[in-house]
């Protein structure tokens, strides 16, 4: 990244990793659904204030560890190769799991303009949703061209990621100005829903369970803290700036999608796309248009930017001697591409399992972030404990014990935010392949001294 990116473009990047399919698809799949709009919205914004907690410990653990590598730098520096490599796979997880959800994020805008076009060659039913073999085609086409895209580096700008994110923020911002100015527009379903919207604990712990999976993004900044030209102090700022436009993106989408349905409307039919659909009907197809295009540009900043963010971890991991050597391959250009086709090929199984998939990819790829937050905090905790800071000791054992809570409500069956089992076994195979590959790695270089494996993570001389 250029020395050159300006502040605005820091929080482009931020923005543009936390918003994406989930802002535009949730509201009719989960949020009105099955939460409620006031009980979403209240899950999301104590979900936002967890995280600006959080960042606080990033904060600290950049000043201690100003390089490139962000939470595998933290960790290594606090407790070692092992947990290091914990929180790196998992984190891994987390960043990979956001590139076929936004692949499949795209069939629905087209979808939206032509219902029947993709849905031929019906193969079978997962959990109530068909698969059909063109709808599979086409996503496992996007994941791959944009795969080839990074082999070659074809990358975005930072200019052309500044301009999708404020058409994008700009688009759903005077949407929602304009409904709660325009008096001919019938806001009685919104209301309604917000007066019967019970406070629901349960409800609201459903939406900060999936919280580290909501604003996955603001993480991605420490990881090139580096290459900035500004103090950590600023970047933190930026960092907290936007996880609450993340917050005002995810609830004006929310209220947009309640203007025209219920919970009651959407479990009772099958509706596609229930933002894009309320969008339609309120704006007109012009509306849907603009929408379908702000979508469109946060999916794909999306599935680029993880490739990249993912592609990039797992080549660290792979030259701090955590992972086999094969990550670490690169192009002549310096580009991870075997670390690029392995996440492609594990990209490729999701559109195999349909739409339900999403909501499984959605648990696990909170799990991963929950764990990378829950070490940076305790590598914090630690840390400050060592060089005796007694205000980052109380802020680290905040955010280590708040990283806990995300983890019990997570993984605790009992509990209606719990993993669903589907999502429990995804994880057991990415926990058994990550055994594997540690166990490989640990053959070849337990020997390697630690003054060494200082150089490659922490870049000490």
């Amino acid at each position: 990244m250029s020395k050159k990116i300006t502040k605005f473009g820091v929080i482009s990047l931020a923005v543009g990793a936390i918003i994406g399919w989930g802002a535009f698809i949730l509201p009719g799949e989960l949020f009105i659904k099955e939460i409620g709009i006031l009980n979403s919205i209240i899950g999301l914004f104590i979900g936002a204030v967890i995280m600006i907690i959080i960042e606080t410990n990033y904060q600290y653990m950049m000043n201690i560890c100003p390089v490139s590598g962000g939470e595998i730098a933290y960790v290594y520096r606090a407790f070692g190769r092992k947990q290091a490599f914990i929180t790196g796979w998992f984190l891994a997880l987390a960043y990979l799991c956001i590139i076929p959800l936004n692949a499949t994020a795209l069939i629905l805008i087209v979808q939206k303009f032509s219902a029947t076009l993709l849905k031929k060659g019906l193969l079978y039913i997962v959990a109530g949703y068909p698969i059909y073999l063109v709808e599979i085609l086409v996503i496992s086409t996007v994941i791959i061209i944009f795969a080839y895209f990074n082999i070659k580096g074809l990358h975005y700008s930072s200019n052309l990621q500044n301009v999708m994110v404020i058409f994008l923020t700009s688009i759903i911002t005077i949407m929602i100005i304009f409904i709660f100015v325009n008096s001919s527009i019938n806001k009685a379903l919104l209301i309604s829903q917000v007066r019967i919207n019970n406070f629901k604990v349960n409800s609201i712990l459903k939406i900060i369970a999936i919280a580290p999976w909501a604003y996955i993004g603001f993480d991605t900044l420490p990881q090139v803290a580096e290459d900035l030209n500004f103090s950590n102090k600023k970047i933190s700022l930026l960092a907290i700036i936007s996880i609450l436009i993340g917050f005002l993106i995810y609830s004006f989408l929310i209220i947009i999608t309640g203007v025209k349905f219920t919970a009651e409307i959407l479990n009772n039919n099958f509706i596609e796309w229930a933002t894009g659909e309320a969008v339609e009907k309120i704006f007109g197809r012009l509306g849907l248009v603009f929408l379908g295009i702000s979508l469109l540009m946060a999916i794909t900043a999306g599935i680029n930017g993880f490739y990249i963010a993912t592609s990039k971890l797992l080549c660290s991991m792979a030259e701090g001697k955590m992972l086999p050597n094969f990550f670490a391959k690169k192009t002549k250009e310096g580009i991870p591409k075997n670390a690029i086709i392995f996440l492609m090929l594990v990209s490729l199984i999701t559109p195999w399992f349909g739409r339900k998939v999403l909501l499984w990819i959605v648990d696990m790829s909170s799990f991963g972030a929950a764990l990378g937050y829950f070490y940076t905090c305790l590598s914090s905790f630690k840390l400050a404990k060592d060089f005796k800071d007694r205000r980052n000791i109380i802020l680290g054992f905040i955010g280590l014990s708040l990283g806990i809570i995300f983890l019990i409500l997570l993984l605790y069956p009992s509990f209606s935010t719990s993993l669903t089992y589907p999502s429990y076994i995804a994880l057991l195979l990415w926990i058994v392949l990550g055994i594997m590959f540690y166990k490989k790695i640990s053959l070849e270089y337990n020997s390697i001294p630690k003054e060494k494996l200082d150089k490659l993570i922490l870049k000490r001389k």
